[in-house]
């Protein structure tokens, strides 16, 4: 078996590394302000809960998947295609890594100084530091052309082999960093032209309306950029660890493809409740949002199906045979499977919040706050911990001990624990009308607020023992890093046999992009056009 090249296992390292780090502080801010939440804790008069609330949301939600999904893409790349990175996209992935870097820390700084208390979705016209719309202009620069060096050694692969079908996981990168590149679009053209100079003072006022506007065109797709690599292990990573095979590999491709397709013209579904967008775009938009269900069914469908043919081949029978012959203390299945798991809940209440009747009811509550946390914090999360418990051995040359797997299923039932306790709470609150995004307050005692308490703290319970987890992934890292010498695969998995041949359409990248823009057009050109015409303008305000 021929190891990982060792040029590509140090930039894969750097990114992933990186990540746990962006975790490790993240998940500080996280633990305190749930227990500020809760009214356990009173932070010093030079810390705010809502810086904390920022830096969690920005570590957390931008930089740790970023990072993280960057390394993981780039490690997939580098083994299917060639085995090695060639050296224009290894060199475009390190200087996106510097550029993400040196945009990371700026923030961060920005934040903790006071200066950026806007939180993660830096809505006008609360108006930050324009050092930290610059952060954030580093940090969707650096990962453009982090996608471009994938972009590159996926376009020489197919010159060399001409007429042969990509391999799946790096069709899967491709189409993960493409919904990446034109979902960015939106919040690249907010920062630069809107923000920045407002924050300079070059000019007055913001449009508000369009502001929002185009975070969301980049908002919601942000969440498939989060769940596209979770899938791609989920699809091509877990039937080698079960010692399956890919159920279809035509299937897998257009399910991604529909997501490329469906996941970017969808942002209205945030803004339900607010004015200034027709009533008509909105249902479209939610129309299209429901759309993304489809390829969900079908990863559902093809997982399962996985599992099923897996425990046939090897004798099962029954309905649920399947279910003993799964390799549950092999955390780089366990991990991974609860994450799919636990999406079940998380995808429902994603239909909840896009229906506009229902979203009424939940909007800007906890309940919302509890769903991406079962969302990006559990499903994405933990596929993300299962991957690192085989890709940093496979990148660095050793192996995964007993001893680090045993603990690494402690440590995500830990997370599931902590998790189920706070995201619980989270939604049972929410729908008793606790709003998210405040601290503690009982609202002069009212009765309603006072009722909340208790989820409150069960909350700050929960974010106490998901912190506790952080901590053993960290832990188990370094003794990942430590581990003994070894050769470790890189375990990516075959097509089933008799599985029907891919269509080379799903190749045909002009179509599938041109599809994709129409509907983004379509979706959003006459509202932009009423945005502009209607300019609902504001001066900047520092609320903290």
């Amino acid at each position: 078996m021929k190891s990982f090249d060792r040029n590509d296992g140090k930039l894969v390292l750097a990114h992933v590394l990186f990540a746990f780090a962006a975790l490790l502080v993240g998940g500080i801010a996280g633990m305190l302000q749930g227990m500020v939440r809760g009214g356990t804790i009173t932070l010093p008069a030079n810390i705010g809960y809502y810086e904390l609330l920022t830096a969690h949301g920005v570590l957390m939600a931008l930089i740790f998947t970023t990072y993280f999904i960057v390394g993981f893409l780039y490690s997939g790349v580098s083994h299917t295609l060639g085995g090695k990175l060639l050296p224009t996209a290894r060199k475009l992935g390190w200087i996106g890594y510097a550029l993400m870097s040196l945009g990371t820390v700026i923030g961060v700084v920005v934040i903790l100084l006071g200066k950026a208390t806007v939180l993660y979705t830096f809505y006008a016209p609360m108006k930050a530091s324009p050092w930290f719309y610059i952060a954030l202009a580093l940090v969707v620069i650096g990962s453009w052309l982090s996608g471009y060096g994938i972009f590159y050694q996926y376009s020489r692969w197919r010159k060399e082999n001409k007429g042969k079908l990509s391999p799946l996981f790096a069709y899967m990168s491709v189409i993960t960093m493409l919904l990446w590149q034109v979902a960015t679009i939106g919040v690249a053209v907010e920062v630069v032209v809107q923000l920045i100079p407002w924050s300079f003072g070059w000019v007055d006022n913001v449009n508000v309306v369009l502001s929002r506007t185009l975070f969301w065109y980049f908002g919601h797709p942000l969440v498939y950029f989060w769940l596209l690599p979770a899938y791609i292990c989920w699809y091509v990573i877990i039937p080698k660890i079960i010692g399956g095979k890919i159920f279809s590999d035509s299937l897998a491709r257009m399910s991604f493809v529909l997501f490329l397709l469906f996941s970017i013209p969808v942002g209205f579904h945030h803004q339900l409740m607010e004015p200034g967008i027709s009533s008509f775009w909105k249902f479209l938009q939610v129309v299209l949002t429901f759309m993304v269900i489809v390829p969900s069914l079908m990863t559902a469908f093809s997982l399962f199906a996985t599992f099923e043919l897996n425990g046939r081949a090897k004798g099962t029978k029954g309905l649920f045979g399947w279910v003993k012959v799964l390799p549950w203390g092999d955390v780089r299945f366990f991990a991974p499977f609860m994450g799919m798991l636990i999406f079940i809940p998380a995808g429902a209440g994603g239909i909840i919040n896009a229906s506009n009747q229902m979203n009424a009811v939940v909007h800007n509550t906890l309940w919302v706050t509890g769903h991406f946390h079962l969302t990006v914090a559990t499903s994405v999360a933990l596929t993300f911990f299962g991957i690192t418990y085989w890709l940093i051995p496979t990148i660095t040359g050793r192996t995964l001990t007993r001893k680090m797997n045993r603990s690494g299923i402690i440590q995500t039932l830990v997370w599931c624990v902590g998790m189920f306790i706070m995201s619980g709470s989270m939604h049972t609150v929410g729908l008793l009308g606790s709003p998210r995004r405040t601290a503690y307050t009982t609202y002069d005692d009212h009765p309603d607020a006072v009722l909340w308490m208790p989820y409150h703290v069960a909350m700050a319970i929960g974010g106490i023992i998901l912190f506790i987890g952080v901590i053993l992934i960290v832990c188990n890292i370094i003794g990942l890093l430590r581990a003994p010498k070894g050769e470790t695969e890189y375990p990516i998995g075959e097509q089933a046999e008799g599985a029907e041949p891919t269509p080379r359409y799903l190749e045909r990248w002009g179509i599938w992009l041109g599809i994709a823009v129409a509907l983004i057009l379509f979706a959003y050109t006459i509202p932009l056009i009423d945005m502009l015409r209607n300019t609902v303008t504001s001066p900047g305000y520092v609320t903290w």
